[in-house]
């Protein structure tokens, strides 16, 4: 069965995905400890790559690893309130779903780390 939310085409789909974005950033923010800590860690990072970067690529990639990491945390986060809203008890596929969704956080943190690593020494 199709969504009755997919209609939207055109200017008012753009309007519209840009307005459930902007929600689930706010949402994020408000209700997950670790997005907020990404965000504060993003607003140092990111203007320390652009004075740490020798060139656009460095800065570039710099950044697209600070923001990857909030990506995942984003996508960790919809898969933790997805499986509890599925249900509270402790299962086993929930306790992977939600393991493997931290190890992927934790693998984008890795990463952080040795791009800015390599970059820097």
């Amino acid at each position: 069965m199709e969504s009755p939310y997919k209609g939207k085409t055109g200017l008012r789909r753009l309007i519209n995905a840009f307005g459930y974005s902007l929600a689930g950033l706010s949402a994020a923010y408000k209700n997950e400890d670790a997005f907020r800590q990404e965000v504060r860690m993003a607003i140092v990072l990111i203007p320390l790559a652009f004075y740490l970067g020798d060139t656009g690529i460095e800065r570039a990639i710099m950044i697209a690893a600070v923001l990857l990491v909030m990506m995942v945390e984003l996508l960790n986060s919809s898969i933790e309130a997805t499986v509890d809203r599925i249900s509270l008890e402790n299962h086993l596929l929930a306790k992977r779903a939600k393991d493997i969704g931290s190890a992927a956080v934790l693998v984008s943190l890795v990463n952080l780390a040795a791009v800015w690593a390599l970059l820097l020494i």
